[in-house]
């Protein structure tokens, strides 16, 4: 049976508050047999879920497309409610019955519609520099039976959302970051069963968030802003069909909370003996509360939110209780995590407990918290009194594996403390598992730094006083990021901040959103995320509106290098990173030994091939020349000012070697030396790395692209230091910003600077699902809508397994050794293709479960054609599941 599953509004499922005027429609079609392909399509938008009345239908559209359909002619109304379906044809003409009705519902189409005010508390109720957090509050009247009611919200600074005495929501850290002088994202609450006929009351908390409160380590505050602020608008629909419109205004009331400090960096202080309970409730008294003051702020740069909200999305329970030598009673939650603790505690009024969140204990067993720098990563509480009371945080988040308890009696249940992990709500999509037991440790900790650094913006540290959305690392990762979980609407929201916050030079800044001083901006390899970024969405998802969104930003980054160099094809100026915490750096450097200019040049060219690339997706003839001469020109230029002088050795570096092939700068003979000189230069190390942020990422896809599995796999199971598994040997749980970020004798590689939840070196989780799994996608099918399955057994593994929910459906590429015999198993969702490479196979011991004795394999059933390839069997297939045996060879 052939039927539609999982359609999809913008990546979403039945979204509310949507504001793109001209949404797209993606599907996944499921089939109980092999090799089914799409033939047509027919799309319905319908204003009930009945379909009584059809507002518009594609009809039957020829076309093998599922992904991102877009609804072109269909004019859409603030606040409505869409319905959709869809119904396909196959390749054989067989229709599938509709789909189950689903729907979107548009937000806010423009500016005028929003009537309510911006509300701030005023400054002789709440002082601009004082530490303590708003509450705000107003009542109003439901005074007819309900159809429905929806809430438009957003604040300066972070809120959180009550009525009637109930929690708005299941999101955390609203609005999110933006690049607030430019955007700012509102979000869509369904509140109707919240409400009662008569009298009810919303309340609001307010805390500082990224809006007001620190940024940075230079201890930054009120970069946006010194008062935080609420925007909500409520809009009633009786069932008589008349409409109401409540907003926040100066009939609302504000008064100081319980909260006294709440900072991302710092944590929060709460006194529940200052808390209203009820304040949120009809007929609560607030004769002692202040009206607001009127905050004349913008509305212009109002948006729905795009990327995923973050959530609670896992609980976790401490391993241990310890107290440690210097007498510390620290909570150990067994895992490096990003959210909050919630508690349970009883004590008398004004009893303190304060519970400090680090990563690490030091050599002696005991609390450290120097390498967080100036975060006091600190949850202060302090009790009402008269029984037992919980609490968990608002408006911080910390990162941590280990709490210290102040202030707590003994003895501690711990069943009265439950670690709340917080990231973006981004659906799951990769799994990988093999047979060594350390790399699936490294997929967990690939994992779990992805979790604890994609709350809301890709930032390098949950931790530190820094937590900034770096460039660099986003770019680096973002590949693997793919794999593991769907980024895209996540990062189609960062690379618009991008976008917004770009100098008009095409400049691009070190962190985004934009918070560190004019000077920092426009690294090589940092500013390339502008170019890479909307690329690798593009090629994972299929998604052709990233490029036209980001085009602009992606020429103006490209046009920027280009004005930066002495001559125009080399960028051999300016201020770069270069190959960061490089190995082979000099004493007392961060700065790997590769030449920042060969880096800046290796990117430049990068850059300006997938611009080529680009524009020849969009169908941009004229850029598509331009890019393609620029590219070879800088390429030419490369060579002749790099790989020419260095002659018969090659690079000097690892990295060097590693830039030069992965971005196809050199070619014939001087490919091969480069090739030969990075497998000199890692048998002289012994197969440990030397490479930085800029090299890693690569290192193991280029050995295994030049045919050096051997080297590749010796240097992914390395166990000494430098390493991926020495960080494991060392009880890592998320991947370290410094491969020695804890020595073998305890010590650790600085104060200053080290994260143990920094995932820019997880960029290897794209080798592991690519090559040692073996699920690879190619530039000729985005989306995966045609993809490689290619694994290469090695390193002694006897099995690995991988799995990626696509946007067509499940892939899966699981192979193991057994008794002689090689197994794999690969499962190609319906309406894409794949080629299946068997390693070391000949073509007449290959067998499949779908052969009749005696039957060629090209003639099985789903497989369009298997042919020798040296030592590799190239099987071309359909959709389906396929399981194929060989002898094992060698």
């Amino acid at each position: 049976m052939i039927a539609i599953q999982k359609p999809r509004v913008e990546y979403k499922e039945n979204p509310l508050g949507l504001d793109i005027r001209n949404p797209r429609i993606s599907w996944q079609v499921s089939a109980d047999e092999r090799d089914v392909r799409q033939q047509a399509y027919q799309l319905q938008v319908a204003g009930a879920a009945d379909f009584g009345s059809v507002w518009w239908d594609s009809g039957r559209v020829e076309s093998g497309e599922s992904l991102h359909i877009e609804l072109k002619g269909l004019e859409l109304q603030s606040r409505t409610r869409y319905y959709y379906r869809v119904k396909i044809w196959d390749q054989h003409n067989r229709p599938t019955e509709w789909s189950e009705a689903a729907w979107w519902e548009m937000g806010l189409l423009s500016p005028e519609e929003w009537t309510a005010e911006w509300i701030t508390a005023p400054l002789a109720c709440l002082a601009e520099d004082a530490e303590q957090s708003p509450l705000l509050r107003g009542n109003f009247q439901v005074d007819r039976p309900l159809a429905r009611a929806r809430i438009y919200v957003t604040s300066l600074g972070l809120y959180e959302l009550e009525l009637n005495g109930a929690r708005v929501g299941d999101t955390y850290l609203n609005p999110g970051w933006t690049s607030y002088s430019h955007r700012l994202q509102y979000q869509t609450y369904d509140v109707t069963p919240l409400l009662t006929l008569g009298d009810n009351s919303a309340g609001a908390w307010l805390g500082n968030g990224w809006y007001k409160g620190n940024l940075g380590w230079e201890h930054r505050k009120h970069i946006y802003g010194s008062r935080t602020a609420l925007l909500l608008q409520l809009h009633l629909t009786y069932e008589d069909g008349t409409e109401h419109i409540i907003g926040s205004g100066p009939q609302w009331k504000v008064l100081p909370g319980p909260l006294l400090m709440s900072e991302l960096y710092h944590g929060e202080t709460y006194d529940a003996r200052l808390a209203q309970h009820g304040f949120s409730l009809p007929g609560y008294d607030d004769t002692l509360w202040t009206p607001p003051e009127i905050l004349p702020y913008a509305k212009n740069i109002l948006l729905a939110q795009e990327n995923d909200p973050v959530r609670a999305i896992q609980e976790l329970a401490p391993v241990a209780l310890i107290r440690t030598p210097a007498g510390e009673t620290v909570l150990d939650m067994g895992q490096n995590m990003v959210g909050w603790l919630r508690f349970t505690v009883d004590g008398a009024a004004g009893q303190e407990y304060q519970l400090r969140h680090f990563e690490v204990l030091d050599q002696g067993g005991n609390v450290y918290t120097d390498n967080l720098r100036t975060a006091r990563q600190t949850v202060t509480y302090i009790a009402r009194g008269g029984g037992r009371e919980s609490f968990q945080p608002r408006f911080t988040f910390q990162g941590f594996r280990y709490v210290q308890l102040i202030g707590f009696p003994d003895p501690l249940n711990l069943q009265d403390f439950t670690g709340v992990v917080l990231h973006s709500d981004m659906e799951p999509t990769g799994t990988f598992i093999c047979s060594n037991a350390l790399l699936n440790q490294l997929q967990h900790n690939i994992l779990w730094g992805q979790k604890g650094n994609f709350v809301d913006v890709p930032t390098d540290c949950p931790q530190r006083d820094e937590r900034l959305g770096w460039t660099g690392d986003a770019q680096m990762f973002i590949r693997t990021s793919a794999y593991l979980m769907n980024v895209a609407p996540f990062f189609s929201k960062w690379l618009k901040d991008l976008s917004a916050d770009q100098r008009e030079d095409g400049g691009v800044p070190y962190v985004i959103p934009h918070v560190l001083d004019e000077n920092s901006h426009s690294s090589a390899a940092w500013g390339d995320a502008a170019v890479i970024c909307p690329w690798t969405i593009y090629q994972c998802y299929g998604d052709k509106r990233i490029l036209e969104q980001q085009y602009s930003s992606m020429q103006g980054w490209v046009e920027y290098i280009r004005r930066q160099g002495t001559e125009e094809f080399l960028w051999n100026t300016g201020n770069h990173f270069g190959d960061w915490l490089g190995l082979d750096s000099k004493p007392d450097s961060h700065v790997g030994a590769t030449d920042r200019n060969y880096i800046a040049t290796a990117f430049y060219a990068y850059s300006v091939q997938l611009m080529e690339k680009t524009a020849k997706v969009l169908g941009r003839a004229e850029d598509v020349e331009e890019y393609s001469q620029l590219h070879s020109r800088v390429k030419d230029a490369f060579n002749q000012a790099y790989i020419i002088p260095a002659g018969e050795e090659g690079p000097a570096t690892q990295t060097a070697c590693v830039l030069a092939l992965m971005f196809g700068l050199v070619e014939g003979s001087a490919k091969d030396r480069t090739v030969a000189r990075l497998v000199q230069l890692l048998e002289a190390s012994g197969y440990h790395l030397t490479t930085g942020f800029v090299g890693t990422p690569y290192l193991n896809l280029v050995l295994a692209d030049a045919g050096h599995y051997e080297a590749a796999y010796k240097l992914l199971l390395q166990m000494d230091y430098p390493s991926w598994l020495y960080q494991i040997t060392q009880g890592a749980t998320t991947i370290w910003e410094h491969w020695d970020g804890i020595k073998e004798d305890g010590s650790f590689w600085s104060k200053e600077m080290n994260s143990f939840n920094h995932y820019a070196y997880g960029a290897v989780g794209d080798f592991l699902y690519r090559h040692v799994a073996g699920i690879e996608q190619t530039e000729e099918g985005p989306g995966y809508k045609q993809f490689l399955i290619q694994p290469h057994p090695g390193g002694g593994l006897t099995s690995a397994a991988a799995s990626l929910e696509s946007m067509y459906g499940t892939i899966r590429s699981e192979w193991t050794i057994d008794s002689g015999t090689i197994g794999l198993i690969a499962v190609i969702p319906p309406n894409t293709s794949a080629t299946v490479l068997l390693p070391d196979a000949l073509l007449a011991e290959v067998s499949e479960t779908g052969m009749a004795a005696g039957q060629p394999l090209e003639q099985v059933p789903g497989i369009h054609s298997a042919e020798q390839l040296a030592q590799v069997v190239k099987v071309t297939l359909g959709s389906g599941e396929y399981r194929f045996q060989y002898p094992l060879r060698k």
